[in-house]
């Protein structure tokens, strides 16, 4: 790590997650780079149990757990209360999966962001409902397993674009980050808490019993997924302005597909299928980022 990685720990020992567990170390360097002066809204996801049992938390920040399809309105709702006591130093952020924002937050998302609500919404995408017993969410995979989609019958059609539903709304800052890469995650942070509005960062965060994945692969894995262009890493400032901020390299989908275990029923079809798609979207990403390069 450089010397700006910030050395303060907001995140404390004695936190419940799994080894290898991406969402805690998407945690701990949100915290690194939110500061103490935040409030946390946390929905039903892994992080309500990660963080420990009332009243005790490994986090040193305020806590607000809500429910599943809440957080865009509770996080508002905390803004409010901040802006009519004259606070402004305190930041507010949401911490949710990607079940409570691909699909059953994604409602109360949005309509924060249509109304440029003033916080940070980070969502850590594990890619499927990993604290209920890994369910397909709206971020899974096409062609992948989970307990309710089987080897034999995988999740069919392509993950849902979050990103891209978030640009739509002409959100000030919508970004993708990975555990793979602390310093673009923390960097990005830092440059979201001073822009004014509704900011969105995903956070791609691997999950070894739901991915299938011994906990000593988790970082190697992440980082294949945005070298095989899988999951890029790039920006988009009010919903048009994209910028490419991790170049990938030319590495297969195979490298990043047979290391986990929920890919493993695939057949060469499949994978060049899934290696298809993926370099089509990387094709249009790459376009949109050209044409506001050359505007």
């Amino acid at each position: 790590m450089r010397d700006n990685y910030p050395r303060e720990e907001i995140m404390q020992s004695g936190h419940l997650a799994c080894q290898g567990c991406g969402g805690a170390s998407a945690m701990r360097h949100v915290l690194k780079a939110m500061g103490e002066e935040t409030i946390c809204v946390i929905p039903a996801c892994c992080w309500t149990i990660i963080s420990g049992q009332y009243p005790y938390s490994a986090l040193q920040v305020p806590i607000l757990h809500t429910a599943f399809e809440t957080s865009g309105a509770a996080a508002s709702g905390v803004r409010a209360a901040l802006d009519m006591k004259g606070d402004t130093k305190t930041q507010v952020m949401v911490f949710a999966g990607d079940g409570g924002t691909f699909d059953i937050g994604l409602q109360s998302l949005s309509g924060a962001a249509e109304r440029n609500e003033n916080f940070i919404y980070f969502c850590y995408d594990n890619e499927a409902y990993m604290n209920t017993g890994i369910q397909r969410s709206g971020a899974t995979p096409d062609k992948a397993w989970t307990t309710t989609t089987p080897e034999r019958h995988p999740k069919r059609g392509p993950k849902k674009n979050i990103v891209q539903i978030l640009a739509g709304h002409k959100a000030p800052y919508v970004a993708t980050a990975s555990v793979a890469f602390p310093e673009d995650l923390i960097a990005k942070v830092k440059k979201a808490k001073k822009i004014y509005g509704t900011k969105f960062i995903h956070i791609l965060a691997p999950c070894p019993p739901g991915w299938r994945i011994s906990s000593e692969l988790s970082i190697e894995v992440t980082r294949l997924a945005t070298y095989t262009k899988v999951f890029p890493i790039y920006e988009v400032y009010n919903g048009e302005d994209y910028h490419i901020n991790i170049e990938p390299r030319d590495v297969p989908v195979f490298e990043y597909l047979k290391l986990q275990g929920r890919f493993r029923h695939l057949s060469k079809e499949d994978i060049d299928e899934i290696q298809k798609r993926t370099d089509y979207e990387w094709r249009i990403l790459l376009h949109k980022a050209m044409n506001e390069r050359f505007r």
